[in-house]
């Protein structure tokens, strides 16, 4: 398992330093050849852009807070407070004031390079973040509002300083010593972040921080352009402009990945605490029911009549225990959900008393949280054919119905009157872990007729 860690480094660390190498003589080239600095008049793409990179740095902020809301790591906290502010700034000072045509004036102009100052200040702090933070969503509120209050500081502060402050054109072939500085400090603190990222993948293996990384060289680059044609005008498209699209697409691609992670690690975690109650509640009950007769026999208790209930309970502690096993190996993520089910089933049949045929149509696909709520749902289901329906055959399905995904457990058992007979706690069991998948639940029963359940996916 290291070896192929150590191999997946490798190959990462290898394709940065192309992609390093790459844009390094193409930023090299562009420098030896001042007639490639070119820019050009369009402010209408110029606007398309910014906005682009403002919404992605929003959907960037977006997930990564509901990855926080999860997880609680410092490291997404200061990633949704940097990138909310790319994305607040991006709106307000570069997206907004220009609308309908107008151009961007100095204080709006101003006030965007020191959101940009500090939302990639955040993010190269979050390079080397570590921890946890216990109030996630007071955490969250404090940031934000931290965030929105030094912009709104900051343009401020800007507007009061009057029209003093003035905006470069990349055609004038000025190079302002302040606006020179303040977008090399973004670049160089692009390039700390890049570097945080770097090293944090190398000691953590972690998927995102591999993306950040690259996502940050390429921001980096980016960054250097504007260096090198310093203009903080909304009228041209600079060959930076570009650069920051592909790494903006890049650092969505990122975040998506980990929070699809965090979404089935909080899952499991949560079914790990499911079958710790179960086991908990039932089999504890069997070993306490062993424990009991036990002591009966010690104290000169029949043991003709008590032998057969010990061993009865000495069985169902056994059959308990191996399917709390089972529950606890499928929810690890170690085995994909269709052995896992597979494999449930060859248990529950191996003593002949119930046959299983289960149908996964090719092709069907479900999220990992819908995995764990549908192979306990499944679980669930043909657990109470086994003990309660007196059923000798039953059939599973999950498949696609009417361009639907479905899950359908039949048997045919005694079958019972919903009307009669009210819902045990194993049917709300089953009923809540549908809806906690925004699925619909059904279930039709008649008796002498078996019963059916029926569970309709999310689209």
């Amino acid at each position: 398992m290291e070896r192929a860690r150590t191999d997946a480094y490798t190959s990462w660390l290898v394709g940065l330093v192309f992609i390093v190498l790459a844009l390094g003589a193409t930023t090299g080239f562009f420098v030896a050849n001042p007639s490639l600095q070119a820019s050009y008049a369009l402010p209408e793409a110029r606007l398309v852009l910014e906005t682009v990179v403002a919404l992605a740095a929003l959907a960037v902020a977006v997930l990564a807070g509901t990855r926080f809301s999860v997880e609680g790591q410092r490291i997404d906290l200061l990633l949704c407070a940097g990138f909310g502010a790319t994305a607040i700034g991006g709106i307000c000072f570069e997206v907004v004031p220009v609308l309908g045509g107008h151009v961007v004036q100095p204080v709006e102009a101003w006030a965007g390079l020191l959101a940009r100052v500090t939302a990639v200040s955040l993010v190269a702090a979050a390079a080397f973040a570590r921890g946890r933070v216990a109030e996630r969503k007071r955490a969250l509120l404090a940031v934000g509002a931290s965030v929105v209050t030094a912009l709104a500081t900051a343009w401020l502060a800007l507007r009061i300083s009057g029209d003093s402050l003035a905006i470069v054109e990349p055609v004038d072939g000025t190079r302002p010593t302040v606006l020179g500085l303040g977008l090399a400090l973004v670049a160089l603190l692009a390039l700390v972040a890049a570097v945080g990222f770097g090293v944090r993948y190398r000691r953590e293996r972690r998927a995102m921080d591999s993306w950040l990384a690259v996502a940050l060289t390429l921001l980096v680059f980016a960054d250097l352009h504007y260096v090198l044609t310093p203009s903080l005008t909304s009228d041209y498209l600079l060959q930076g402009d570009l650069l920051r699209v592909l790494a903006y697409g890049l650092l969505l691609v990122a975040v998506w990945r980990a929070i699809r992670a965090a979404e089935f690690g909080h899952a499991v975690s949560e079914e790990r605490a499911r079958v710790a109650r179960e086991i908990h509640d039932g089999l504890a009950q069997y070993l306490f029911a062993i424990s009991t007769h036990v002591s009966m026999l010690a104290t000169g208790a029949s043991l003709e009549k008590t032998l057969p209930k010990l061993q009865l309970a000495a069985e169902e502690a056994q059959q308990e225990a191996k399917f709390a096993i089972l529950a606890l190996s499928s929810a690890s993520g170690t085995a994909s959900f269709d052995a896992a089910l597979r494999r449930y089933v060859d248990f529950l049949t191996s003593d002949g008393q119930l046959e299983v045929d289960l149908e996964l149509e090719p092709g069907v696909r479900l999220a990992p949280d819908e995995q764990i709520e549908v192979f306990r749902i499944v679980q669930e289901s043909l657990a109470n054919v086994r003990k309660h329906a007196g059923a000798r055959h039953a059939e599973v399905l999950i498949g696609v119905r009417n361009g639907r995904r479905v899950v359908r457990v039949r048997d045919d058992g005694e079958g019972f009157d919903g009307g009669e007979k009210p819902a045990g706690q194993g049917l709300k069991n089953m009923r809540r872990r549908a809806e906690s998948i925004e699925g619909g639940f059904s279930l039709s029963s008649r008796p002498g007729q078996g019963t059916a359940l029926e569970v309709m996916l999310r689209a």
